[in-house]
């Protein structure tokens, strides 16, 4: 796999060239982009061959013109999704099965898995070019604030990525791939394991000088502050970026008040691994998509689009820099909502929030619930985790701190829950005492709350 400065660089003087041109120069350039795209998936993808047949021509064709795609689906025709026919799913599968090559390019490209909260696993597929383009638009989206930022927490000491490390999942694969492009901009990166022990991912941090920055999900961020606010934790990074998860207020604050020497704060992404930089955040703290390049349609459970500052059923998804393995109208489930008023820092990219998932919500009848409602938290525990086992049963599984009475714990916690649920009309439902310890997803992150669905993807 080849890295070219000189195309990255492109990307650079092409994102800034957009940005710069407003709103009008932004849809063209998406739109340029999009029907290229679609030209080519319609030459050397045998599968959207078949699902545009009886479009318009590409030079006219418009985003609303394409239909709706999904994971399984495409999962299933996977031999015939790729623009290339050098990697079957056989031999992908064979790659991925080997964890010594986390992040190792195999023709010409990396390949990485999605954990499969939702139920369904994917196979994503990275080419150089989607490399070049991560690094040269991620740089075009920098204001003077940012650049300042990471110029400083460089200097600060190590970057430290703590997600799964049993698979080829982005975080970690993703690092390892880029020690390869990049040695000399990579010395300065370590990964931690995010399924070891609280106490030894402790002890680990504490051992390592001049933590600068620590890259993590939110549901880990939670973990860490608990760390420091009982004072086990010693690391003082600069920065925290988190990502793959809704970052709430509440944990910000959290954050904010555990670590006081955190100079700049929580940088919280919008990614997924299907397009790891689908979007940026600005110095107000919004969150942008990178629209020349990836579009994001907020909709309805009917595929309709929802008004700005109308909260989506989900997402969909394309993304114009891979032309490999094809995301056009993509649905990705996340619910989103865009911003109605222009963004105070002035950028021209829209600007959205994050709401949470479909995927994460807990079903029980008529009844939907999110996992913020609950309060899963005690002082003598490290880990506290509610699954939901049935439709109406749960059972509660807890890592204890040290010296915890474990039944008392046990009863607050099964007492809680239980009034959460009574309060949204739900008496009838069976919440139980687990010997189980909370688990983390195969990609390391950790849900407080483990809804059926996903449950039973699990098992």
């Amino acid at each position: 796999m080849r890295f070219s400065l000189l195309r990255a660089l492109g990307y650079l003087v092409g994102g800034l060239w957009t940005g710069w041109g407003g709103r009008k120069r932004i849809e063209a350039k998406q739109l340029r982009n999009l029907r290229r795209l679609v030209e080519k998936v319609r030459r050397d993808s045998p599968l959207f061959c078949r699902l545009y047949a009886d479009l318009r021509p590409s030079r006219e064709i418009e985003l609303r013109d394409l239909p709706v795609t999904r994971k399984p689906d495409l999962m299933e025709k996977f031999d015939d999704w790729l623009t290339i026919r050098s990697l079957p799913l056989g031999r992908a599968r064979e790659h991925l099965r080997d964890i010594r090559k986390a992040g190792v390019p195999i023709e010409n490209v990396a390949i990485f898995q999605t954990s499969g909260t939702s139920g369904e696993p994917a196979i994503i597929v990275m080419p150089s070019s989607f490399v070049e383009y991560a690094y040269g638009i991620s740089l075009a989206r920098f204001d003077l604030q940012r650049w300042k930022l990471f110029r400083d927490v460089r200097k600060r000491g190590l970057r430290v990525t703590i997600t799964g490390g049993n698979g080829h999942f982005a975080g970690n694969g993703f690092n390892k791939l880029m020690k390869q492009l990049f040695p000399g901009l990579a010395k300065n990166l370590v990964f931690l394991e995010a399924e070891q022990p609280v106490g030894q991912l402790v002890d680990s941090l504490n051992a390592m000088p001049d933590v600068a920055w620590i890259v993590t999900y939110p549901s880990m961020l939670a973990i860490l502050v608990r760390e420091k606010e009982a004072g086990r934790l010693q690391a003082e990074p600069a920065l925290f970026s988190t990502g793959g998860e809704t970052l709430t207020d509440d944990l910000r604050g959290r954050v904010r008040r555990a670590f006081p020497r955190l100079v700049y704060g929580i940088a919280d992404t919008y990614g997924c691994t299907e397009c790891l930089v689908l979007s940026f955040e600005c110095s107000c703290g919004r969150k942008h998509v990178n629209e020349d390049w990836v579009i994001l349609e907020a909709v309805d459970e009917a595929m309709r689009p929802v008004p700005d500052g109308t909260v989506s059923s989900t997402v969909l998804l394309t993304v114009l820099a891979n032309d490999v393995q094809p995301f056009i109208r993509y649905d990705l489930g996340d619910c989103v909502r865009f911003h109605t008023d222009p963004c105070p820092c002035g950028s021209p990219f829209r600007s959205f929030q994050v709401e949470g998932r479909q995927a994460t919500l807990v079903r029980v009848g008529d009844v939907a619930l999110s996992p913020l409602v609950f309060d899963l938290e005690h002082e003598q525990a490290r880990r506290i985790q509610l699954v939901q086992t049935g439709e109406r049963n749960f059972e509660v599984r807890i890592q204890l701190a040290e010296e915890a009475a474990p039944e008392l714990v046990f009863q607050d916690v099964i007492e809680s829950v239980k009034q959460v649920l009574s309060d949204n009309g739900l008496g009838d439902v069976a919440v139980r005492e687990s010997k189980k310890l909370p688990e983390l997803t195969a990609s390391g992150k950790f849900h407080e709350v483990v809804p059926w669905h996903s449950y039973r993807a699990r098992k």
